[in-house]
C-alpha cells in the first residue's frame, strides 16, 4: 500500500515524460522515417497503457477525485478519464498518419509537432497552478501551429494560422489577467488554494472579474463565434490534423471551464456570458451548417455548435452533461474525419441535401414527440436529479433526429414509422445519458433555472425561426442570408486579422504567380 501513491505519480506523469520522448525522436542521427514512425507508436501505446492504470489507480486512491502529485500538479477523476482518451485518439492519428503522409515532405516536423501537442495536453490536464495551466495550454497552440501550417505555400491556410494565433495571443493575455487577479485574492497561483478559499469566504470582486477573464479566455480558444472562422478554414491541413483539433484540442476549453465550476458558481455574471456565447453559437453555427455541401466543411461548422452547446451546458451549471458531451464529441468527431474520405460520395451528399430541408409539419412535431420520449425516460428515472427545462432542451437538441425531408415521398404508413424509429432513438439516448451518470468523473451539477429558461427560450427561437423559413422562404430571404452566413462576423475578424498582417501572405503569392507569368511571356517574346 506505501508503494501505491509512487506508482501512481509515476504513471501520471510517464505519458508526458514519453510524449516530451517523442517530440526529440524525429531529430535523432540515422534514423530512417519509417523507424520514426515506429518508436512513435511504441511510445504512445506505453503512453497509453501508463494513463490507464493511472485512471485505474486514481480511481482507487483514498484521496477520492482528485489526486495531488505535488503543489503544481493534482489529478481530478475528469483529468484521468480525458488522459486515456487523448492518447488514445492520438495513437489512432499517428497510426493514420503514417500512411497519410507517405512520401511527404516534413513528416519529421510533423511528427515532433503531434508528439509536442500530446504532451502539452497531458500537462494541462495535470495543472493545479495557474502558471502551468497558462503554459501548457500556450505550448499546445505552438505546437498545434506547426500542423496547421504543414504546408507552408498555402495562403488560405497561413491566414487561418495567424487568426489562430491571434486568438490565442489574446486569450493568453486573459488568463494572465485571470491568474493574477485570483492570486492576489487568494494569495497563492494554487488552484487547489483557490478552492478552499472560494468554500470559506466565496468570491470577491477581484475574483468575480478572475471568472469573466476566464470565461473568455475559453470563449476565443474553443473558436466561439465571432473568432470561429479559423477553425473553418483550416481545412486545408491534412485530415488527420483535422481530426487532432476537432476531436482533441477545441475540447480543452470545456476541460477548464468544469475544472473551474467552484469559481464559476460564485461568479454569476461569467456564467451569463458562457449562456450568451455558447447559445448563440449553437444557434448561428447550427444554422450555418445545413446550408454546407462539403462533408469537412460541414463537419468544422458541427464542430463549432457542438462547442456552443458545451460552453452552454457549462454556463447552466450540468458539468456532467458537459463532460459526457465532450467525451462522445471526441469518439465521434476523431471517428468521422478519419474516415471522411468514404463519406464523399454523390448519393450521401444528395441525402444530406434532403435532409436539411425538413416540411413544416415535421419541425413542429419533431419536439413534441421528442418531448415526450424524454419524459417517458424521466418517467422511469423518478430518483434522477434531472431539471424540467434540461429535459425540454435536450428534447429539442434531438429533435432533427425525428425531421422528415421535403422531398420524401413516403406513404402514410412509412412516415408514421419514421417518427416511431426518431422516437426510440431518442428515448435510447436519453435513456443511456441517465446511465452514463453513473460513470464517476469527479464532477458536480450545479444547474441554474434562470439561466436554463433564458436557454430553452433561445432554442424554441431557433426552432420558431427555422419553421418561419419554410412557410415563408421570400420574405426572409435576406435575413436567411444574414443568419446562414454567421452574419458576417467571421469576414470582420477577417479584416481586423489581414490589417495587422497586410503584406505577408497573398501579396507573396501574387508575386511568385506574377513572376512566374512575365517569364513564361518573355520566354515566348
Amino acid at each position: 500500500m506505501e508503494l501505491l501513491p509512487s506508482v501512481l505519480t509515476f504513471s501520471l506523469l510517464l505519458p508526458v515524460a514519453l510524449m516530451v520522448i517523442g517530440v526529440l525522436l524525429p531529430f535523432l542521427p540515422k534514423v530512417q522515417q519509417a523507424r520514426q514512425w515506429q518508436g512513435f507508436l511504441a511510445l504512445s501505446l506505453a503512453a497509453l497503457l501508463a494513463a490507464a492504470i493511472g485512471l485505474v489507480l486514481r480511481g482507487n486512491s483514498a484521496t477520492g477525485a482528485a489526486t495531488f502529485i505535488s503543489p503544481w500538479l493534482a489529478a481530478p477523476m475528469l483529468g484521468g478519464w480525458l488522459a486515456v482518451l487523448v492518447q488514445l485518439l492520438g495513437t489512432l492519428i499517428g497510426a493514420f498518419s503514417s500512411r497519410y503522409l507517405q512520401g511527404e515532405a516534413g513528416q519529421q516536423r510533423y511528427l515532433a509537432a503531434l508528439a509536442g501537442v500530446l504532451a502539452a495536453v497531458h500537462l494541462l490536464l495535470l495543472a493545479d497552478h495557474w502558471l502551468v495551466l497558462i503554459a501548457a495550454w500556450a505550448l499546445v497552440g505552438v505546437a498545434l501551429q506547426h500542423l496547421l501550417c504543414f504546408y507552408p505555400d498555402r495562403p488560405f491556410a497561413q491566414l487561418a494560422a495567424f487568426k489562430k494565433r491571434l486568438a490565442d495571443r489574446l486569450a493568453d493575455a486573459l488568463l494572465i489577467a485571470a491568474a493574477a487577479l485570483a492570486w492576489w485574492a487568494v494569495g497563492s497561483g494554487s488552484l487547489s488554494a483557490l478552492w478552499t478559499h472560494l468554500a470559506q469566504d466565496g468570491a470577491s470582486a477581484a475574483l468575480q472579474f478572475s471568472a469573466v477573464c476566464l470565461v473568455l479566455a475559453v470563449v476565443l480558444r474553443t473558436a466561439l463565434l465571432p473568432v470561429h472562422g479559423w477553425l473553418i478554414q483550416v481545412m486545408e491541413a491534412p485530415t488527420p490534423v483535422s481530426a487532432l483539433l476537432h476531436a482533441g484540442v477545441v475540447n480543452l476549453g470545456g476541460y477548464v471551464l468544469i475544472r473551474f465550476s467552484p469559481l464559476l458558481e460564485h461568479a454569476p455574471a461569467a456564467r451569463w456570458l458562457l449562456v450568451a456565447f455558447g447559445l448563440g453559437t449553437a444557434i448561428l453555427a447550427g444554422l450555418v451548417m445545413l446550408t454546407r455541401i462539403s462533408i469537412k466543411v460541414r463537419l468544422a461548422w458541427s464542430t463549432v455548435a457542438q462547442m456552443g452547446f458545451m460552453v452552454l451546458e457549462c454556463g447552466l451549471g450540468l458539468y456532467t452533461l458537459a463532460a459526457l458531451h465532450l467525451i462522445g464529441h471526441s469518439l465521434y468527431k476523431a471517428h468521422t474525419f478519419l474516415s471522411a474520405s468514404t463519406a464523399v460520395q454523390h448519393t450521401r451528399i444528395q441525402a444530406l441535401h434532403d435532409a436539411r430541408t425538413p416540411t413544416p409539419l415535421s419541425l413542429l412535431l419533431a419536439p413534441v414527440l421528442a418531448a415526450t420520449g424524454v419524459f417517458a425516460v424521466l418517467a422511469l428515472f423518478r430518483d434522477a436529479a434531472w431539471p424540467w427545462w434540461w429535459s425540454l432542451l435536450l428534447a429539442l437538441a434531438w429533435a432533427p433526429l425525428l425531421w422528415l425531408p421535403q422531398a420524401s415521398d413516403q406513404t402514410l404508413r412509412q412516415t408514421l414509422r419514421h417518427y416511431a424509429a426518431g422516437v426510440v432513438m431518442v428515448v435510447g439516448l436519453t435513456a443511456l445519458a441517465m446511465l452514463a451518470h453513473a460513470i464517476p468523473l469527479g464532477t458536480v451539477d450545479r444547474p441554474d433555472t434562470a439561466t436554463g429558461v433564458i436557454a430553452l427560450l433561445g432554442m424554441v427561437c431557433l426552432h420558431g425561426w427555422l419553421v418561419a423559413l419554410q412557410l415563408w422562404p421570400a420574405a426572409l430571404a435576406r435575413s436567411r442570408r444574414w443568419s446562414y452566413a454567421g452574419l458576417y462576423l467571421d469576414e470582420s475578424y477577417t479584416r481586423l486579422a489581414l490589417w495587422l498582417w497586410p503584406t505577408r501572405w497573398a501579396p507573396a503569392s501574387h508575386e511568385r504567380h506574377s513572376s512566374r507569368s512575365n517569364g513564361a511571356i518573355r520566354a515566348k517574346a
